[in-house]
This record gives C-alpha cells, sequence and structure tokens, in this order.
C-alpha cells in the first residue's frame, strides 16, 4: 500500500511539473519574453540626437580656428581638415548656443569657443563683406568651392549671418566680455553689402570674384534654400536692397506661386527644380534654422503650410514608395542633399528628392523636419536608434544610408547637415533660435520692408 502511494505522489509532481512547463513555454504565459533593448524616449531620444549631433562643431572642429569643418570622416580624420565652411560655421554658432542652453558644454567653455570663431572669421577673406564658401581655417585664405568661385558667396554668407545674429541676441544684455563678443558679431554681419551683389538690378547673384567678377552669373530666384538671402539683404542698415529685388528677384514678379498639389497638400510656391513633388528638404531647412514660419506669410505664401506641405509631401511619396525600395514608409522617410550610393555602389553626392529618388535616406531630412513633423520625425529618429549600432557614429547619425541596397551606409558627415538637426530640434523644443533671430531690431526692419506678416 505504501508503495503505490508513492507512485501516485511521484505521478502525480510530474503531472504538475509538466504542466508549469508547458504553461511557461506557452506565447500567453504569464513570463513575458524579455526586451533585448531598454525603451527611450522621445525626451530622451532628441537629447541624445542634439548632443551627439553637437561633437561635430565642438570635439570635431577645425583645431586653428574653431570653426565647422566642411566634412568629416571618422574613418579618414585628416581629411580635408582646413577645409572650414562659412555656412555650417553659421550652423555651429547656432549649435553652440543649444550646447550652452543644454549643459553640453559651460556658458564659460561656449563663450571661449565663439571668441575664436569670431576672430578668425573677422581676419578672414571677405569680397564685398561676404565670406567665400570655403575657407583656410589655418589661413583664412579663400579656398575655391569650384570653376569661377574663389570669391563671396552670398548665400553661404547669408547662412553664416544667421548664426551671427543669434550670437548678438544671445549675448547682448551679459557681462561685459559677453556684451563685447555680441558687438563684434554685429558689426561682422553688417559689413556684408548686399546690394553690391545686385549688379545695380532688381535681382541678388550668388557669386562675386575679384578675378572673375559676376562670370558665374547664378541669379538667385525660386523658391529654394536662398529666402533667408534677401530678408538680411533687406535687413542691412548700411546695404540695403529694395523691395523690388525681392518681388522681381526671388518671387519673378508673382511667377514663383504655385497652384499644384500632391497627395492632397498644396505646394504653394514653385520650386526649383521644377518638380511639383517638392525639391530637396533642405530648402524647407536652411532659410529658416532662425526665421520662423510660424505665422510668416507675405503676398506669395504662407511660409508655414510651405513648409509643412514640402515635409508631409515628402513623406507620403517615400511611404507610396513608387521604386518599391526596402524600408521606405512611415519610420524611413526623408529625402535631401546628402552624400548618395553611387550606381557603382561607390560613396558620391545628390540632392536627393521625389524627382532624384536613389533609394537613400539621409537622417538630416527627417530630423531637420521635426518642428513641422513632430510625430512623424520621432518615429524616424526612433527606427535609427533601433538601427544605431549601423547608423550612429561619433558625430550624431551618419549622413546617408540605404537598406535597399544590403544596407548601405555612408560612414560619413557633413557640416550642413548636422547643424540643421540640433538647431531645428531645439527650436520645436524651446524656439531657443527662433526667439532669438525674430527678436533682432533690423531683422524686424527687413521683413517689415518687404510686406511680411510675421
Amino acid at each position: 500500500m505504501d508503495n503505490v502511494k508513492i507512485l501516485l505522489l511521484v505521478l502525480f509532481v510530474t503531472i504538475l511539473s509538466c504542466s508549469k512547463n508547458t504553461q511557461n513555454n506557452s506565447p500567453t504565459g504569464d513570463l513575458p519574453d524579455p526586451d533585448p533593448e531598454p525603451k527611450i524616449t522621445n525626451e530622451e531620444l532628441m537629447d541624445l540626437t542634439q548632443q551627439t549631433t553637437f561633437k561635430y562643431f565642438w570635439d570635431f572642429a577645425n583645431a586653428n580656428s574653431g570653426a565647422a569643418k566642411e566634412r568629416y570622416h571618422p574613418n579618414e580624420p585628416t581629411l580635408n581638415q582646413n577645409v572650414v565652411t562659412s555656412g555650417g560655421t553659421g550652423f555651429g554658432l547656432m549649435s553652440i548656443l543649444v550646447a550652452i542652453e543644454r549643459g553640453f558644454i559651460t556658458r564659460a567653455q561656449g563663450v571661449e569657443r565663439l571668441t575664436k570663431i569670431l576672430a578668425f572669421l573677422e581676419n578672414a577673406d571677405r569680397f564685398h563683406g561676404a565670406w567665400s564658401h570655403w575657407i583656410d581655417g589655418n589661413s583664412g585664405r579663400v579656398i575655391p568651392f569650384s570653376a569661377n568661385d574663389d570669391g563671396g558667396d552670398l548665400v553661404e554668407t547669408a547662412f553664416l549671418v544667421q548664426g551671427l545674429i543669434c550670437i548678438k541676441e544671445y549675448l547682448k544684455n551679459c557681462s561685459d566680455t559677453e556684451k563685447a563678443l555680441a558687438t563684434k558679431a554685429d558689426t561682422l554681419w553688417k559689413g556684408v553689402e548686399w546690394n553690391w551683389y545686385t549688379q545695380n538690378q532688381d535681382v541678388l547673384y550668388w557669386h562675386w570674384s575679384p578675378n572673375f567678377g559676376f562670370e558665374k552669373n547664378l541669379k538667385l530666384t525660386g523658391y529654394n534654400e536662398v529666402l533667408i538671402t534677401y530678408i538680411l539683404g533687406a535687413a542691412s542698415p548700411d546695404y540695403s536692397i529694395t523691395k523690388g529685388a525681392y518681388e522681381k528677384g526671388w518671387a519673378s514678379s508673382g511667377g514663383i506661386v504655385s497652384s499644384s498639389s500632391q497627395y492632397g497638400f498644396p505646394l504653394v510656391l514653385k520650386h526649383a527644380g521644377g518638380s511639383n513633388f517638392g525639391g530637396p528638404l533642405f530648402f524647407s531647412h536652411y532659410s529658416f534654422l532662425g526665421l520662423n514660419p510660424k505665422n510668416l506669410s507675405d503676398q506669395y505664401a504662407n511660409y508655414w503650410n510651405l513648409v509643412v506641405n514640402h515635409t508631409k509631401i515628402n513623406r507620403q511619396y517615400c511611404i507610396t514608395n513608387p521604386k518599391s525600395y526596402t524600408d521606405y514608409g512611415p519610420d524611413c522617410w526623408g529625402l535631401t542633399a546628402s552624400y548618395s550610393r553611387n550606381t557603382d555602389g561607390a560613396r558620391g553626392y545628390s540632392a536627393h528628392s521625389p524627382s532624384n529618388d536613389k533609394g537613400v535616406v539621409s537622417p538630416t531630412a527627417a530630423i531637420s523636419s521635426i518642428p513641422y513633423t513632430p510625430s512623424e520625425s520621432l518615429k524616424v529618429m526612433h527606427y535609427l536608434y533601433q538601427n544605431k549600432d549601423k547608423l550612429l557614429g561619433p558625430a550624431g547619425f551618419y549622413d546617408a544610408f540605404s537598406p535597399h541596397f544590403n544596407y548601405w551606409v555612408t560612414e560619413t558627415y557633413l557640416a550642413i547637415d548636422q547643424g540643421p538637426q540640433i538647431v531645428m530640434i531645439e527650436n520645436h523644443r524651446t524656439g531657443l533660435l527662433w526667439n532669438l533671430f525674430m527678436q533682432n531690431e533690423d531683422v524686424k526692419k527687413g521683413l517689415n520692408k518687404l510686406g511680411f506678416n510675421y
């Protein structure tokens, strides 16, 4: 009898044990599957993106000048290390203000670096007040950007001036040292002879060279990245352009207005290049790092509708994905100018857009659009973070990648792609750069002169 009891007890325990094992291995069991990757909040993700991206302008800046290098290749750190970019340096100036506010650096460290950069700019080559696109970070001398382009670049200068104006506003009411730096920033930008670059015509020209004059003959017209140039030209106290230059030049006497729509989103203005899907997304970033498009309008456009619709068209194109590229969709979109993958697989450069879609996504496109499409841009940022082993490098997310082509990644960076990310995330979070730029009295005068409501 005792043996029977023992056998029954053993059988009961065995059945119970098997029942528990079956329950634990079941998809509906009590024990959840382990999460291999801790979740990151939206705020933490924006912090991480801003802080890592800032390293481009801090850790990897040109050693002598403190200014922003045109590019940085972590695997080729000495490549073009003395080539400084004027526009990217303007983005870098704004980034330093963000870094001070976010505590990535101390205020004293920020002021020290700003002092170094402004001293470099003060002594660098200038051409009727404008800086060249590329500058030698050691000597301050012009480095030709292309054929006949060894002089002033008015558009890159405008991007730099946005940063100088923000510096002026940020420091103008602080210590004596900081006030002096604010005055220097103000003096530097006010030395740009915007009206010289009109050739006494009703339009601005992009380039002037002491060797080639206006031979490049590139007029600043149509909707692209150049709107800020006209606003600053009108804002200049001593070298102001006329309202007619804006109306007849940039706006082509009203010909800039578009009646086209895509995916139900009005294009608002005709984009340079003629695409009814809109140009590369940097068109809606570079001019609006300081210039706030919210509530901004004139006789041609509501600029908030313009930039939001441009972004949504770009995103919807990627979701529609007419070329069936891998991973294109709501969490992987964004076409703009960046490094690119050539047809032979080699690294190149291209102004990606719906009309020039090579299957290459540029992180800056969606990230820098975050004020316009907050939730949509954050989805992309989470996708990038989930693939951080491939996409996150020493200075933020790499410049471009393509899941379609065996997850090709260019392990490189460009100043003009990194800068807008940290600046526009901050404009989304606090409006810091928008507030500084828009409070400037000269900027207000320029906007009023051209007939803007803001």
